[in-house]
């Protein structure tokens, strides 16, 4: 909707949602049903409009336009954000269009619900995915508790069907923890070294979309030779995870490494097993950590 949300009222009013990258170019016929291959052709397009930028910012960018543009279909639900804690609902009607002359041309016809949205009602974990800084936050797996909100049910807890959880005291203990490592990450190890990718001042390397999944982490060495990866694991990792990991260093290597960065990987998870470790022997560009959490009790005098 523009920097700060800036066309959300002429949205509302027009009943529309907007882009503004690549603002030049009609988009009518040119979008494949791949954002992938969308990239391909206009990531170095979008490189030369924005000097100095990176091929994640590139990346970013084309990514999130082709899914405002193609990837979000007619009939899917859409939320923006109107206000500070209020969201506008609504129902895409339209395929992609395109209105020449305007700074955010990209758009697509939304049938605006009559009732917002309010942050409070939402639990926390949607909170935080609603919340993100990026232009598109894929929020399919809270279907069902933004279903109840606009039925005006409010839910403390959703578990949706792709969670998994084999020890709910574990889950409770770990379910904050990317918002815990971003918000603390000048102060671990990973920090001193790296940073989580930025674009503009604004950290973006959270969820970082691949063609193979979401990454958990994106960050980049504080020389800027070499780019992390960081996976999050509830519960005891596996060997499995080691793939996951090496296909999105893969996509990084291949798609977003600038000429002479190297890729790196970080699994973290609550525990481990032997298969992990197995695994590791023979990938010495992924490294394996660990967590704790610990809380105590302090006991406290009756008298002053």
């Amino acid at each position: 909707m523009g920097k700060g949300g800036q066309y959300v009222e002429e949205a509302k009013a027009g009943g529309f949602i907007c882009a503004g990258t690549l603002s030049d170019i009609d988009f009518s016929g040119k979008l494949p049903d791949e954002w992938r291959d969308f990239n391909h052709t206009f990531a170095s397009i979008w490189l030369a409009q924005h000097p100095g930028k990176t091929r994640i910012g590139a990346g970013l960018a084309c990514g999130q336009l082709w899914t405002i543009a193609k990837g979000v279909k007619k009939g899917d639900i859409v939320m923006s954000r109107i206000a500070p804690g209020e969201y506008m609902v609504g129902e895409v009607v339209s395929d992609y269009m395109y209105l020449a002359g305007h700074e955010m041309p990209h758009r697509r016809a939304v049938n605006w619900f009559k009732d917002s949205l309010f942050r409070e009602s939402m639990s926390e974990p949607l909170q935080n995915s609603a919340g993100g800084i990026t232009t598109v936050v894929n929020l399919t797996k809270y279907a069902g508790e933004i279903s109840l909100l606009l039925e005006g049910k409010s839910t403390q807890v959703i578990l949706t069907n792709d969670v998994t959880i084999e020890d709910p005291s574990v889950f409770a203990l770990e379910k904050h923890l990317e918002d815990f490592l971003e918000h603390n990450w000048n102060y671990t190890e990973l920090g001193k070294k790296y940073d989580i990718f930025e674009e503009e001042g604004e950290r973006v390397g959270r969820q970082y979309p691949s063609d193979t999944g979401p990454i958990d982490i994106l960050a980049i060495s504080k020389d800027k030779k070499e780019l992390l990866i960081v996976e999050l694991k509830r519960g005891r990792v596996t060997d499995v995870v080691v793939g996951q990991i090496q296909r999105y260093m893969g996509y990084v290597k291949d798609e977003l490494a600038e000429e002479g960065q190297t890729v790196r990987g970080v699994i973290i998870g609550f525990e481990d097993d032997i298969k992990i470790y197995r695994a590791l022997s023979v990938a010495p560009s992924i490294d394996f950590y660990t967590y704790k959490i610990q809380f105590t009790l302090e006991r406290k005098n009756r008298t002053i």
